[in-house]
């Protein structure tokens, strides 16, 4: 499964782990997707979004 939404194409950030004695190790920052059941163009088809696009009716989900 690639680390993208289908709907607004958020992908992994990167960054830095930055501990108290400050060392630093890159890291990666994965947006939060779900697998739903979604109405694309009337019919339902399983697909992978983030949460932001759920909460804010991007998507409709299939009954």
């Amino acid at each position: 499964m690639a680390k993208k939404c289908e709907i607004c194409g958020k992908k992994p950030m990167v960054g830095n782990h930055v501990s108290h004695a400050h060392n630093i190790n890159k890291r990666r920052f994965n947006p939060n997707l779900q697998s739903v059941r979604a109405l694309q163009e009337g019919r339902p088809k399983r697909m992978v979004v983030c949460t932001s696009c759920i909460k804010s009716g991007h998507v409709v989900k299939a009954p």
